[in-house]
């Protein structure tokens, strides 16, 4: 297929791709995803989490069904976290973790649906709806490199800093990046990778709770400024208090666009922030949805 430039990707490796075998597979990864992994063994992948027992967010993932088990890949989440997280459980489970990281490369794509569905056939891999709008992520052998080269012919290839831009404007939170094992999924925007109809699962009392409070005190914002692009956890402060800090930057034009990761108390979303020190003038704006 020979798509139009208004159809983007960008290849990635993925930092994590491991390979749960066993009878007890899917129970036990049930138990331990923060998603709902029975629309998986239909044949689609989910997005999700790998929590502690406080709720907070040590890992991503998506997982995919492969032959006799699943795939599980990660495009920033180490692959040692996530394999210490589920080995840490692994009792009486008859549950084998291989590393499979030489043999998957990835793609995200980002463009029409059709178009990201009609490209992946059952021989160079798996599509999995990503996060963000028009976004998939295609997981594929190694060896099929050639073959996805050719049906991505015509697509615009985005460079790393091009897709960080993307993703930073999209208002896409990194894990673990972003958000990690001092956060919780809500503070950064991850309710959707979390599900609150499946069964018991690491951390799921605190996600219960959380849902009835309605609220956490702390998320992610998008932030925009002039100047260079400031270093993760320069500080942010708003009326001589800091609020939080940045989180992801990225260059945009004379200035930079980021993630930043704010206290909602006393936070005014109609006042500039201080990059840095609280005698700074005030010049970081939020970026407006």
């Amino acid at each position: 297929m020979i798509l139009n430039n208004s159809f983007a990707f960008f290849r990635y490796d993925p930092a994590a791709s491991l390979y749960v075998t066993g009878e007890d597979a899917f129970v036990f990864l049930q138990g331990q995803f923060s998603n709902d992994l029975r629309p998986v063994r239909d044949g689609n992948g989910v997005y999700g989490l790998w929590l502690n027992q406080k709720g907070k967010v040590l890992a991503d993932s998506f997982v995919v069904a492969h032959g006799e088990g699943f795939l599980i890949f990660s495009r920033e989440s180490p692959a040692s976290v996530i394999r210490e997280r589920l080995e840490a459980y692994i009792i009486a489970d008859d549950v084998t973790l291989e590393d499979a990281g030489g043999a998957w490369s990835a793609v995200a794509l980002r463009g029409a649906e059709d178009a990201a569905q009609s490209i992946v056939s059952p021989e160079t891999g798996y599509i999995v709806r990503s996060r963000g709008a028009a976004a998939w992520e295609w997981f594929f052998p190694r060896a099929e490199t050639a073959r996805v080269d050719q049906a991505l012919a015509g697509a615009f290839e985005l460079t790393a800093e091009q897709a960080e831009q993307r993703r930073i404007a999209d208002g896409i939170a990194s894990v673990p990046r972003d958000i990690g094992p001092g956060e919780l999924p809500q503070e950064g925007g991850l309710d959707d990778a979390v599900s609150h109809q499946k069964g018991c699962y690491l951390g799921q009392e605190v996600m219960a709770r959380l849902r009835a409070m309605g609220q956490v005190r702390r998320r992610i914002f998008r932030v925009r400024a002039a100047g260079p692009a400031p270093a993760r956890g320069t500080p942010l402060f708003q009326g001589g208090r800091q609020l939080g800090e940045v989180r992801s930057a990225v260059a945009e034009g004379d200035g930079f666009v980021a993630l930043a990761l704010l206290t909602t108390l006393n936070l005014d979303a109609t006042r500039a922030l201080s990059l840095g020190t609280a005698e700074a003038e005030p010049t970081v704006g939020f970026v407006v949805a």
